[in-house]
């Protein structure tokens, strides 16, 4: 839900509108501009060698920037999993920098650190394994870092370490001869500038000023990435899956803003930031993770290009012959530099080390991967019971109905409209009665209203963000003047988690779930639609230190609040637009105000994937576009791709016509019916990977590259994607489609065509055909996937459905899966052991189901009966041990056509052990 309501080309005017009035660019942003002055090379920072101490958990260094004579303190820890940890901050400051508190939830152990060489000129230490070496070079500053005698990363290189120190206002003229402000060898006339044209005491975007109390504090760091290529991740922006060079485009903007139907294949900023960039070659992934929440920017380069004098990208003859490299540049407009080397080496060990930094996502109730039906909005209690009869009549599963903004009583969040809602609990019940959720929309804004006792209790206990001058801060959202919480401020977040207490929060159920949205924080008529940078948080911390935070701690504050209503014991449900780093232990995450337009279709699957290898997993786009109506033919293959995404849910915004999905003809709603049902037939094979995630942070959806790192094909393939490690799925993103490009991925792989069986090898482009009916979905040989034979109203209604395992055969003829059974609500799993992690594999023609964890336990009735088995020969005779170990003779049926084995009508309880054997 957001600000505008116009038509597309209204829309489209305002995105593009929005980005160049609303928005800042690049020529906007003072730090930005002060660093983009330092040029490469005659860096001032010098390592003083004579200050190193080396102690059992980190090595210490004084750097001294020799144009100002200001001293920094440079911490080097080479932590456990290869993960290596670099802080620089000033060796006296005036008073202390911000330091991101509470997304890291572990401190790695360190290993200790010794010395290996040394002259007057560098310094090599290592860890006792000799595994990692780190060179220190004094004169100018640098440090390269070797595995294995191969440099895998050099930090400072084009030595563009920056680094503001603090200061009094009335020094910074006094020193503005010695470089205060810049790099005295690399500037560019910048003494001649003013301050105000610096931006270091106060900054002005069209009317507003922002003043600096602190003055200029921006820090940045530069590292080359020596035969790397492609690099990903950093969202949120409408971008492709790898990320582009910004010499001659502007750079990647992580500043987490209300941008209503969003600039498609824009690096501005949008609604959520996570620092972490991957970069990937054939034999290595790293991560570079730069713990920074204020306003950050990164640039990329490589070595196949350089900015001439006329500005334009040239290529470089010298750099054919030399290996690839590229460099990536961040720069963040306060705080210290604090950033995390993740070294892999593979994907899947640098998405641990992130996770053993950030946590792994929440696993969510089972509820929450069913189908999701939103609206702006859903006007009172008969329309809800309307929408949720119309699922039933209509044979289409559904799990949550949704309420946006309209539902309290004049925006006032924890309050029901008692004209449309006069029965909030009893409509509540009745849901319940169809086994399905209510989740409510809970924005951080808080009606500034003397009537209203949640401000009145915030104000009076001052929990709200001031504003410069040490008043309350008051901007404009949905409910008019509004006051913001600080989320920040523990003491506010626990006031704030008591609230969604059946006590406190009047006719609310267990039922009831949350949606944050409107958390970047949104400000209407605030400079950049959010709140100004000299806001004040609790501990005198100015907005501009933790502005990427907000969202990310009022997420944290719901899902406390809904753990907190249960006693502890049930999971939450939270969706939130706004996020940072670790968001992803609180819940959801959507990508915002879309539009009803195959260009964003098509976006969303880059956006998603991005998303998912930077830690969160559940994410998902609304369906059909939430601005302007969406062609029939759209809103199907929008359906068709997002029951292959992580999050399901069609949202729509007021001015649009009713998006339900049986209102566009008998045929389209005869096919997204059938979408849906493939959605949660699928669930058990959804629900594993979300374990997997939770427990190995194992992405649920990843880019080819991931499953196949040494096949340079699939390395900027962001059509098409894997759903763990079994599905390929090709979303349609163009109308009136009648064939795909498919990239088979995998040299020696086989795959098959989910409905057709039919086998294709990898290392393949297919051509496929496609019809409204269908899009391209491959099962990798070599899976096992468990579905649900039958499909009901809800998750809750499909508990006791029994399970059927769909095998397809690797051309060795064997292949593995997994299936995760709890109670798919409570934390039982974790605090009882109630769990079932099971097994499935088949070798050597033997079909073994087996425990995969020792220390699960749960009691199920459910049963496997069938067993699909493509790419078999046909057996004379497939058999089971009965309880005497005597071998028992089962059902199948073979067709020949499709080299397809159906054994049936078995018996096995999911939860035990048992084998067939296929003679031949």
């Amino acid at each position: 839900m957001e600000i505008h309501s116009e038509s597309f080309k209204e829309a489209s005017a305002f995105a593009e509108a929005g980005e160049s009035s609303e928005f800042k660019t690049i020529e906007d942003i003072a730090f930005y501009r002060r660093q983009k002055k330092l040029l490469p090379g005659n860096s001032p920072y010098h390592g003083l060698l004579d200050t190193i101490e080396l102690s059992d958990c980190r090595a210490k260094l004084h750097l001294l920037n020799e144009e100002n004579e200001v001293t920094f303190f440079m911490e080097l820890f080479v932590l456990q999993d290869n993960v290596i940890r670099i802080k620089v901050n000033e060796l006296n400051p005036l008073k202390p920098r911000y330091e991101v508190p509470d997304v890291i939830i572990n401190e790695l152990p360190s290993q200790s650190l010794i010395m290996v060489c040394r002259d007057g000129f560098s310094v090599t230490v290592a860890t006792v394994d000799g595994g990692t070496q780190i060179l220190i070079v004094a004169k100018p500053f640098r440090m390269e870092v070797h595995e294995h005698g191969q440099m895998s990363m050099s930090v400072n290189s084009l030595g563009l370490l920056y680094f503001e120190h603090l200061r009094k206002k009335s020094q910074s003229k006094d020193r503005s001869a010695k470089g205060n402000s810049m790099e005295g060898k690399r500037k560019c006339d910048t003494n001649k500038e003013s301050e105000d044209v610096q931006g270091l005491w106060k900054e002005q975007f069209h009317e507003f000023i922002d003043t600096k109390a602190n003055g200029p504090t921006s820090v940045g760091l530069d590292f080359l990435l020596p035969g790397f290529e492609h690099v990903y991740g950093i969202p949120e922006h409408t971008e492709s899956l790898r990320l582009k060079t910004t010499s001659e485009e502007e750079p990647y903007r992580l500043y987490n803003l209300n941008v209503f139907a969003c600039k498609l294949n824009s690096r501005m900023g949008i609604y959520g930031s996570i620092p972490l960039l991957l970069a990937h070659k054939t034999k290595k992934t790293l991560g570079i993770f730069w713990l920074n929440s204020s306003e950050t920017l990164v640039d990329i380069s490589t070595n196949t290009e350089n900015k001439g004098e006329s500005g334009r990208v040239k290529k470089l003859k010298a750099d054919d012959d030399r290996p690839l490299r590229t460099n990536v540049r961040w720069m963040s407009e306060s705080g210290i530099i604090d950033v995390y080397i993740l070294t892999g080496p593979s994907a899947f060990d640098v998405f641990n080390q992130y996770s053993r930094l950030t946590g792994t996502q929440t696993l969510p109730p089972l509820f929450a991967l069913g189908h999701h039906q939103c609206r702006y909005t859903y006007k009172d209690e008969s329309d809800v019971k309307q929408v949720d009869a119309g699922f039933d009549a209509h044979n289409i599963p559904c799990d949550v109905i949704w309420l946006d903004i309209d539902h309290t009583e004049g925006k006032r969040y924890f309050t029901w409209d008692k004209t449309k809602f006069p029965a909030p609990r009893e409509m509540q019940e009745y849901l319940r009665t169809k086994d399905r959720k209510l989740v409510v929309i809970i924005d951080p804004h808080i009606k500034v209203d003397k009537n209203y006792s949640i401000y009145c209790e915030a104000n009076s206990k001052k929990y709200f963000v001031m504003d410069k001058d040490g008043e309350e801060y008051q901007g404009s959202c949905w409910p008019g003047i509004s006051a913001y919480l600080d989320f920040t401020n523990p003491v506010v977040r626990n006031w704030y988690a008591d609230k969604h207490g059946l006590d406190q929060y009047k006719d609310s159920t267990d039922i009831l779930f949350v949606w944050n949205d409107m958390n970047e924080p949104a400000v209407f008529g605030a400079p950049e639609l959010t709140m100004p940078k000299d806001a004040v948080h609790a501990g005198g911390w100015e907005h501009r230190e933790m502005h990427n935070l907000y969202g990310f701690y009022q997420q944290r504050a719901t899902a406390e609040g809904l753990i907190r209503r249960s006693g502890g014991k049930e999971r939450p449900f939270v969706l939130t637009r706004s996020f940072f780093a670790g968001s992803q232990r609180y819940g959801a995450v959507w990508t915002g105000d879309n539009v009803a337009d195959w260009r964003y279709l098509k976006i969303s699957i880059p956006m998603l994937l991005n998303l998912s290898i930077t830690g969160i997993s559940f994410c998902g786009a609304d369906v059909g576009g939430f601005v302007q109506n969406p062609e029939p033919e759209l809103l199907v293959r929008w359906y068709q791709a997002a029951a292959y995404q992580p999050f399901l849910r069609n949202h729509s915004n007021t001015d649009t016509k009713r998006r339900e999905p049986w209102l566009f003809g008998e045929e389209n709603t005869r096919i997204i019916r059938e979408s849906i049902h493939e959605r949660y037939a699928l669930l058990p094979f959804w629900y594993a990977l979300f374990y997997m995630a939770h427990t190995k942070a194992e992405p649920v959806i990843r880019p080819l590259w991931v499953e196949f790192p040494e096949e340079t094909n699939t390395f900027a393939i962001d059509d098409e994607y894997l759903i763990g490690e079994a599905l390929l799925v090709h979303p349609v993103t163009e109308a009136g489609v009648t064939e795909v490009s498919v990239l088979l991925p995998g040299k020696g792989e086989v795959w098959y065509h989910l409905e057709t069986l039919q086998r294709f090898n990898g290392d393949q482009i297919l051509l496929a055909s496609v019809t409204l009916d269908n899009i391209p979905v491959y099962q990798r040989g070599g899976t096992i996937i468990p579905r649900k034979t039958s499909v009901g109203r809800s998750t809750k209604r499909m508990e006791t459905a029994s399970y059927s395992l769909h095998v397809a055969l690797s051309s060795e003829n064997t292949a593995t899966g997994k299936l995760f059974i709890d109670d798919g609500h409570s934390f039982n799993y974790q605090s009882k052991n109630q769990f079932l992690l099971r097994k499935f594999s088949i070798k050597d023609n033997t079909f073994s189901a087996v425990c995969a964890d020792e220390r699960g336990w749960y009691c199920t009735e459910c049963l496997v009966e069938k067993i699909h088995i493509v790419g078999a020969a046909q057996p004379y005779c497939v058999t089971t041990l009965g309880p005497d170990m005597q071998e028992i003779p089962v059902q199948f049926n073979y067709n020949l056509e499709k080299c397809l084995l159906i054994i049936e009508n078995l018996q096995f309880n999911v939860g035990c052990d048992w084998t067939l054997r296929l003679k031949y």
